[in-house]
């Protein structure tokens, strides 16, 4: 009888000890992929992209499998990185994002849009839709509104637009509404459901900047599987998925905008938003432009 408490005793002291190594290590890597999501420059990032970060700390052979395209499992289950993270303490990952919360008055959803009304005034280029209401949140906090000079704001919540921002956007005369979204069955389907919510709005064009399948397996983002879409819920997906995407959609998996790494993601926006960037010019071109400048001309003789 002690024999056997004894061993119970030693097996039950083996496993407290594995656990509590493998909370030190998930702890470890927590801390390292705060860094790694905030370089560079401080980023600000969401607690979805810092699991993601985790599951990448955690997948050593991932940058040698880089070039291979797919879309393989997370290394960590969610609910094990959330018990983690509870522990760790959230004031304590410099640069992780509070949860971003629906506007708490039903009448806030109306007037999202810039808040000075004679901005109203101008024509608006560009407007950037978010399916996920954290990434939105994260693109604000790192300031991609001002650099792309475009209003960056959550589907959820922006949805029907304002009247101002409508016509702002009418005013523009070729302006585009880009559309961020998952590659899941709802996320393919949100450019169509946005383009319908727009209704007839003259000279604005709905673009999706992704993800779409392709896009997941070529950047090898993590996929999970949830329930597999209605028969008819294909209807608003794009023409242009291949046969193999729109099959690994039906089977209910899907990848997030999270999974993206924080900078990747933030240049990406910005690079697709802003369009190429006009050619700099050098010094001598510049002196030679000056040779017919105005009254400011290069002399003659």
């Amino acid at each position: 009888m002690s024999m056997n408490t004894s061993t119970s005793t030693s097996r039950g002291r083996g496993r407290s000890t594995r656990t509590a190594f493998g909370d030190r290590l998930l702890d470890l890597a927590i801390g390292a992929a705060a860094a790694r999501a905030a370089d560079p420059g401080g980023l600000r990032f969401t607690e979805r992209q810092l699991y993601y970060e985790t599951c990448r700390v955690l997948s050593p052979a991932a940058p040698l499998l880089r070039r291979v395209p797919g879309t393989p499992p997370p290394a960590l289950r969610l609910p094990s990185f959330t018990r983690a993270l509870d522990a760790r303490g959230r004031e304590g990952v410099p640069g992780l994002l509070p949860a971003a919360e629906p506007p708490a008055d039903p009448a806030d959803r109306a007037r999202y849009g810039p808040c000075e009304p004679d901005l109203y005034d101008y024509g608006l280029p560009r407007l950037l839709l978010c399916q996920d209401r954290s990434v939105a949140a994260m693109l604000l906090a790192n300031h991609v509104h001002l650099e792309a000079a475009c209003p960056v704001l959550a589907a959820a919540d922006a949805l029907p637009l304002n009247p101002l921002l409508r016509a702002a956007l009418e005013r523009a005369q070729g302006a585009t509404v880009h559309v961020l979204h998952d590659a899941s069955p709802a996320g393919v389907g949100l450019p169509a459901r946005v383009r319908a919510a727009l209704g007839p709005v003259p000279g604005v064009r709905v673009s999706s900047l992704g993800l779409v399948p392709r896009h997941a397996a070529a950047l090898r983002l993590p996929s999970g599987r949830g329930p597999a879409p209605a028969p008819a819920g294909g209807a608003d997906w794009p023409g242009a998925l291949r046969p193999r995407e729109a099959a690994w959609l039906a089977r209910g998996r899907f990848a997030e905008v999270a999974a993206v790494p924080p900078a990747g993601l933030v240049r990406t926006v910005l690079r697709l938003t802003r369009g190429p960037r006009p050619p700099r010019d050098s010094m001598w071109g510049g002196l030679s432009g000056l040779r017919t400048a105005g009254f400011m001309t290069w002399p003659a003789a």
